[in-house]
Order: C-alpha cells, then sequence, then structure tokens
C-alpha cells in the first residue's frame, strides 16, 4: 500500500505577507525571522526555514471535524514558498530528522490508533496504520513541541 504526505496550500497563506505587523498581532499571528535551521518546519513547503528567511507562527485549524478530536495548534510557514508535493511513499526530510506522533483518524473524525516513531520509521509506521482499513488519514506532528506537521492519504 502506497501513501502521500500533503503540504498545506500556499494560497492559504499568501495573505499574510500584506498583512502589516499590528494586522497580524491582532489575529494572533507572529511574523518571525529564522535565525538557526533546523528550528522552524513550513507546513507549506515541508521544508525548514532557512536563517534569515521570514516565517509566520500562527494558529492552525488542522483536524476541523466535529468530534471530541477537533484540534488547532501553532504551525510555521515560510514566506513566499510554493506547496510542496512529495512523490507516493515519500517522506521529506523535515519529518525524518524528528521525532514523530502519528495519530490515525476514521472517516469520522475519530481516533483510531496512535504511536510514536522516529523519524526514519515514519514510513513503516505509516503503512501498519493504513493495515486497519477503518483508518482514512494520518496526521504526523513533531512530538515534543506537539505541533501539526502533514496529513497523510493513502494511494
Amino acid at each position: 500500500m502506497s501513501f502521500r504526505i500533503h503540504a498545506l496550500p500556499a494560497n492559504d497563506f499568501q495573505y499574510l505577507s500584506t498583512l502589516s505587523e499590528a494586522e497580524l498581532f491582532a489575529r494572533l499571528i507572529r511574523s518571525m525571522v529564522a535565525d538557526k535551521r533546523p528550528g522552524f518546519p513550513c507546513r507549506v513547503s515541508l521544508e525548514d526555514a532557512r536563517p534569515g528567511e521570514t516565517v509566520f507562527l500562527l494558529n492552525y485549524v488542522h483536524q476541523p471535524a466535529d468530534s471530541p478530536f477537533r484540534a488547532s495548534h501553532a504551525i510555521y510557514v515560510r514566506e513566499g514558498v510554493p506547496t510542496a508535493a512529495p512523490a507516493p511513499g515519500e517522506v521529506p526530510d523535515m519529518i525524518r530528522n524528528r521525532l514523530i506522533s502519528l495519530r490515525a483518524f476514521d472517516d469520522e473524525g475519530m481516533l483510531t490508533a496512535a504511536d510514536v516513531a522516529d523519524g526514519a520509521d515514519v514510513p513503516a509506521a505509516i503503512e501498519t496504520m493504513f493495515a486497519n482499513p477503518d483508518v482514512a488519514c494520518i496526521h504526523l506532528h513533531f512530538a515534543k513541541q506537539g505541533c501539526y506537521a502533514a496529513r497523510v492519504d493513502r494511494v
């Protein structure tokens, strides 16, 4: 069985660079300059920002289901980057280089399984979770910070 990791669409965040610092602040968004790599993982490019790049830190609803597992968390988005499109089975370095929490959800947004894996072991953990036909998708999170990283679907 194959899978695909999905980045967030760049179009959803293009407006951020048009807002003033005051407007960003009013929307609970922070504009920052990356000062190290790794450290600012972008959910659009699925790459860590390079030192000197502008990133936006904002709250994002990553699990919008009408279930007890509805959830949001802080994410970073790099300014002006295209949406990453990993090939089926490809795991970006941003994920491979971190400890990852995997959360499997059914069609109703209910949690069916959860696990933690070293980034290099994420492909096997995804395959194991998708062996359950009730799993509709998997959300990847950075285990230490708890932040949403990306969504995984069957291909």
